[in-house]
Order: structure tokens, then C-alpha cells, then sequence
């Protein structure tokens, strides 16, 4: 598990930091908002632990600028605000729980455990990149709340590109996945399902993005590119 720590105060740092690391953890402690956006950008992690009094800004204006580019990474909010209306706030603005300083370690631990087993369960049951609205059970594509017919292979390919959005996806993946599902395929398949998801997402805020003898990857429309 590799955990993104943004918190200022450099004492809970360095504690957390050290504590989470003998649990064999993987910790990228972040003491303000400009580090955790270059963070974020450039390694994927599996859970945020976010503190909301930072030097450079607001860490709930940054989780509601964040969460549309990751809907799926959960978000621990810990903070000195302990206010109803902040705790409300906070989960509306896309935090999955809510912790209040002082705090217990082992309570901290035991909440991110918890996230972490509901992130597991929840993962590849419904997936979430923007507008667009993956929901493996029901076979179902939602853009912008609207169903989108799409053949069994191609919802197959779209849900491989939104389990690792905005990131790459290499052809190879693709075309081993379709194998592993008893579907016959060649090494072309990736590129025509590819062709037909584009021709059904149209024009609109998700496009597909080639890298040219790599692979594929989704983007929502005026998002930078990721490094």
C-alpha cells in the first residue's frame, strides 16, 4: 500500500511517516499542496491522508479540484476541524472519512484498513472517471447519466482503461485480458475496440488517447496530460 501524507505539522510527519514504514507501508509524506500535486501527477497511490490547514491553501479547495481527475483513490480527511458542518463538508467534497486531531494512531490505522478492504470489494465493481460511469454487475456504461450500447468486448476494453485512468494502458494488456476471458483475439483487436469506443464516446469531455506504439489511455477534455 503506498500511502500520500499531506500534513504540514512535521512532528505527525515524521511520526506517521516512520509508523506507517514499519507496517511496511509505502509513505510519500507531502508538507503543503504544491508537493502533493507534483505527487500526485507523477505515482499512483492508494489512499490520500489529507490535513485541510495547509501553508499554501486549502486542502478541501484541493480535494474538490482533485477528486473529478481520481474518483477512485480514497481520501482520509485529518484535521483540527471539528465542527459538524466541517466533517459534512468534507465527505461532500469527496473525502471517504473524516478524522479529528488529536487523534489515536491505532484508530488512524484501523480506519485506513477499513478503506482500504472497502476500496478492494469496491474496485472493479464500479468505476468512475469524470462523467463517465462504469458498472461491471449491471453491464452498464452512464455518460453524463446516459447508457451507452456497447458491445460485451468493448465494455470489456473501456473497463481496463478506466481501472488505470488517466494512466497508460499498454496494447499487450488489452489484448491478454480479452484472452484470459476464453475471447479469441489478435494482435489488431486492441485497435479496432479502441476505434469503436471512440466513434461512441464521440466528441465529448472522455477521449481516448494514443502513445504511439504504447498503448492507450483515457483524458477528460482540457486536463493537462499526465507525465
Amino acid at each position: 500500500m503506498q500511502i500520500l501524507l499531506v500534513e504540514d505539522d512535521p512532528e505527525i510527519r515524521r511520526e506517521l511517516t516512520l509508523r506507517w514504514q514499519a507496517k511496511g507501508w509505502g509513505v510519500t509524506p507531502c508538507e503543503n499542496l504544491s508537493v502533493a500535486d507534483q505527487q500526485a501527477g507523477s505515482h499512483a497511490h492508494d489512499l490520500v491522508v489529507l490535513d485541510l490547514q495547509l501553508p499554501d491553501g486549502d486542502g478541501m479547495a484541493w480535494l474538490q479540484r482533485w477528486r473529478p481527475r481520481d474518483p477512485g483513490t480514497p481520501v482520509l480527511i485529518l484535521t483540527a476541524r471539528d465542527r459538524v458542518a466541517d466533517r459534512v463538508a468534507g465527505l461532500q467534497a469527496g473525502a471517504d472519512d473524516y478524522l479529528v486531531k488529536p487523534f489515536a494512531a491505532p484508530e488512524l490505522d484501523a480506519r485506513i484498513e477499513a478503506l482500504m478492504r472497502r476500496a478492494s470489494r469496491d474496485r472493479d465493481a464500479r468505476l468512475q472517471f469524470g462523467p463517465l460511469l462504469w458498472l461491471r454487475d449491471e453491464g452498464r456504461l452512464l455518460l453524463n447519466g446516459a447508457a451507452l450500447d456497447l458491445h460485451p468486448r468493448e465494455f470489456e476494453v473501456l473497463g481496463l482503461l478506466l481501472r488505470r485512468a488517466p494512466r497508460l494502458v499498454p496494447k499487450r494488456v488489452i489484448i491478454d485480458a480479452l484472452a484470459e476471458k476464453n475471447i479469441e483475439v489478435g494482435d489488431s483487436a486492441a485497435e479496432v475496440y479502441v476505434s469503436r469506443l471512440r466513434r461512441k464516446l464521440g466528441p465529448g469531455p472522455v477521449q481516448i488517447d494514443t502513445v504511439r506504439g504504447f498503448g492507450y489511455r483515457l483524458l477528460l477534455a482540457g486536463e493537462p496530460l499526465p507525465p
